[in-house]
């Protein structure tokens, strides 16, 4: 056990099992793992259009279908690159979490938590290979990553382990039996002929690629995209090391490189300059994302999400920002123009909707944000400053329409994670004992045979008429006329049974009876 409670590096390990690439799962997986006020979502094409609107974009993980892919050495010899916190992959499967824990590592403004972080002070001085074994080893990870997972999943990737052990074990005991007869055996004679010359044929064959892709399984793979240091970086966990993508506009601005490129970023003033550190690093890794679906395949074997900071907590801050503005304006109104600015301010209804937009959904409310409170101060101090009815009215209204909207948005964060929660609670349920059960109370009742159309002994059972009787007496056979009468061929029910054995599990077209 560590300092915190948990558990330490588990050195036997054990394995991680494939998640989805939701944006619900991963940033629960966040949450799992102790970072605090990040989201992820889903982007549907990497145009401007569909990338403004996020708010203080952090990353991104991309989801593609894996092929190999060649770089030169000299592509990873960036002295910047020493300053990038990479891990490589080491266990299968492991990528999504790899993925998250390669971008939130090169961004010093996310809290990720205590143990996290201790984790990433711990392994900056190590090689990308011994990050990856660290995060391999670390039960607390592994658990975290787990929990998400589907529990077939679970049950596919100890199968898996079991099986490369097992295969690997009788690979090395099929070569120390070769290296033992080899070792028996007396050395070869030598012999004064030329060896044969191969033929080109043979030439080609022997230096002819295989085609590993017809027997390679369709695998997916999780590489995150992050700016950091002045450069925007590839991190993938198969490739050596970062690679490099661009060069930041403005590279002395910051280096987080944290965009916020959202419109209604202006609805809180004097938001903090870390926001508005640097320039939209979308337009650099845009056209890296571009090649990359182009060289690849289509975009349906593409799911790209964003590291954006978390909504539900900017939709809180910004509730509890224009609640408290509400309540300075009154209290200023109050001293300028007691008892009349009500009549005002209420000609759009105002003073229904405030009643009910100040009324925060969950039972009480927190502040996220760091700099809220010298916000809030610099805010209380201009309004203390005005004296004009007007223009505080004025204020009080766009106040109101404020926290409307912000009401709004808080409403749909919450529902959304409602619903994330109850599809993980879906997800990761084992129905496997119930369906289990029930296929077994169902043979109890000797109910099983008839769901199946088996009859005893498990054999298929023969087709019924429309009259109710059994065998194909619609069917033109051979020698007979399935329409005459039936005492022409008593012993057809006879010729069928002897028969039934060979015509099951044939197709209509072949069904023909065994006649003697």
């Amino acid at each position: 056990m560590d300092n915190n409670g948990h558990p330490g590096p588990d050195l036997v390990g054990g394995p991680f099992a494939v998640i989805e690439s939701d944006p619900g799962v991963f940033t629960s997986l966040t949450r799992k793992l102790g970072i605090k006020n990040i989201d992820f979502v889903e982007l549907y094409d990497i145009e401007p259009w569909a990338v403004d609107h996020l708010k203080n974009l952090h990353g991104l993980i991309l989801c593609f279908h894996y092929a190999k892919d060649s770089h030169r050495p000299a592509d990873f010899e960036d002295p910047a690159a020493e300053r990038v916190w990479f891990a490589n992959q080491l266990s299968d499967d492991a990528c999504a979490t790899l993925a998250i824990l390669n971008v939130v590592f090169n961004c010093p403004s996310l809290d990720i938590g205590p143990t996290l972080e201790s984790f990433k002070t711990e392994t900056s001085q190590m090689s990308s290979v011994i990050k990856g074994l660290a995060i391999s080893s670390s039960s607390y990870i592994r658990n975290a990553h787990n929990s998400f997972a589907r529990p077939a999943d679970l049950r596919g990737a100890l199968n898996t382990i079991s099986i490369t052990t097992l295969n690997a074990h009788a690979a090395a005991q099929k070569k120390a039996k070769q290296k033992a007869k080899e070792s028996e055996k007396p050395p070869p004679k030598k012999r004064g002929r030329k060896p044969k010359e191969k033929t080109s044929t043979e030439k080609s064959a022997k230096n002819k690629p295989e085609d590993s892709s017809k027997n390679e399984e369709e695998a997916y793979h999780f590489i995150g995209y992050v700016p950091a240091h002045g450069k925007v970086w590839e991190l993938d966990g198969f490739k050596s090391g970062p690679l490099e993508v661009g060069e930041l506009a403005n590279a002395h601005a910051g280096s987080s490189g944290v965009l916020d490129s959202s419109p209604s970023s202006s609805r809180l003033p004097d938001a903090p300059p870390a926001f508005l550190s640097t320039q939209g690093w979308m337009d650099v890794v845009r056209p890296a994302l571009r090649m990359k679906m182009q060289k690849y395949g289509s975009s349906i074997r593409f799911s790209l999400l964003a590291l954006v900071s978390g909504t539900y907590e900017r939709a809180n801050d910004e509730w509890e920002y224009w609640r408290r503005d509400r309540v300075v304006l009154e209290r200023r109104l109050d001293e300028v123009d007691p008892g009349n600015w009500r009549s005002k301010v209420d000609p759009n209804n105002l003073l229904g909707a405030a009643e009910h937009a100040f009324t925060h959904p969950l039972s009480q409310s927190r502040i996220f944000a760091a700099d809220f409170a010298s916000r809030r101060n610099k805010r209380d101090m201009s309004i203390l400053t005005m004296s004009a009815v007007g223009e505080l009215c004025s204020e009080w209204e766009e106040t109101v329409k404020n926290v409307v909207k912000a009401k709004v948005d808080l409403e749909d964060e919450l529902s959304r994670a409602k619903r994330d929660h109850s599809e993980h609670l879906k997800r990761t349920h084992d129905y496997e004992p119930f369906l289990a059960e029930f296929v077994r109370c169902l043979e109890n009742e000797d109910l099983l045979d008839d769901l199946l159309d088996l009859r005893f002994g498990g054999r298929k059972k023969a087709s019924q008429n429309k009259d109710g009787s059994r065998g194909p007496a619609k069917k033109k056979m051979r020698g007979l006329d399935a329409d005459d009468d039936d005492s022409k061929y008593k012993n057809d029910d006879e010729d069928w049974e002897e028969g039934s054995e060979e015509m099951i599990d044939k197709d209509d077209d072949d069904w023909k009876p065994n006649r003697r």
